[in-house]
């Protein structure tokens, strides 16, 4: 698994895209493995299917990329959906260290809370979810301070979990 999970943080520190085909193979190979060694082929598509409903909402508004979502629900098929659910919020806590760090360095605090508010008032009055940083794809440079390659926070989260640090 971290094999893949790194794989992935290298194409999407490169290209900003997780190609398909990487995730496939990497979805076979786990569901072979948790068939022969691991928690078994039933437990693992558990964590991929737990995987997938809990991070699909958050795709379709935006707040987190297609192939984070694919990788984590390619991490689900080396574990059982109680280890799933540990290195996934290993990888939230992770993330929003990491967030935090940028918001610093960045020095764009309160102007992404003020978007945040706005956003979440929209929302509310509109009774409608809209993507969440659409308005900010225009404005690459903008769009790149706001934004952190997750799946970094997903490998370290993966890595603690396996090796029993958390």
């Amino acid at each position: 698994m971290l094999f893949f999970l790194l794989l992935a943080v290298f194409a999407d520190l490169k290209t900003d895209h997780i190609p398909n085909g990487f995730i496939a193979i990497g979805i076979v190979t786990g569901l072979a493995g948790s068939r022969l060694y691991g928690p078994g082929l039933f437990d693992s598509a558990r964590s991929m299917i737990f995987a997938f409903l809990l991070l699909y909402p958050l795709f379709k508004i935006g707040t987190m990329g297609a192939g984070d979502g694919k990788v984590l629900i390619m991490a689900g098929s080396f574990l059982q959906v109680r280890e799933f659910l540990i290195v996934l919020s290993t990888a939230f806590v992770i993330g929003a260290f990491f967030s935090l760090l940028k918001l610093i360095e960045e020095r764009n605090g309160r102007e992404r809370l003020l978007y945040l508010c706005t956003y979440v008032s929209e929302v509310i009055r509109s009774r409608q979810w809209e993507l969440y940083g659409e308005n900010l794809k225009q404005d690459q440079r903008s769009y790149r301070s706001n934004k952190i390659h997750f799946t970094i926070p997903v490998l370290f989260g993966a890595a603690l979990r396996i090796g029993g640090l958390i």
